[in-house]
């Protein structure tokens, strides 16, 4: 019982130590905004293009390095705001079934547009 209760705190104070370092780093970057879904699809498309640049060389320099650490903010801030659309969307898209399943036409409609319209956004 005596090394649970000890291996518990260990991994609480490892945490909390991680947790309180990360906070403390003021060199870390945000990354552009990914506020609506247009944003963050600009963002993905743009950032993985220039990801897939600096991958291309034969090697990385330290530069070259920062450069990725840098960019990766943007991809996932806009990966935060795609995973969030795309479940909403899922949430659509369910909705959609479940009434054309029930041969209710007006909600398959009414969900179908919203479906479609935030689909768009995604893919063209």
């Amino acid at each position: 019982m005596k090394k649970i209760t000890f291996l518990i705190t260990s991994l609480f104070a490892l945490s909390f130590s991680a947790m309180i370092q990360a906070e403390e780093r003021p060199d870390h970057f945000k990354g552009k905004p990914s506020e609506t879904l247009e944003q963050a699809v600009a963002n993905f498309s743009e950032y993985n293009g220039k990801l897939a640049d600096l991958l291309a060389k034969d090697a990385l320099s330290l530069q070259d390095l920062h450069q990725v650490h840098e960019l990766t903010y943007t991809l996932e801030n806009a990966l935060e705001k795609l995973n969030a659309e795309l479940t909403e969307l899922a949430n659509t898209l369910e909705a959609v079934h479940v009434a054309s399943e029930n041969g209710d036409a007006k909600t398959t409609k009414e969900q179908g547009a919203r479906y479609l319209d935030t689909a768009r956004k995604v893919i063209k």
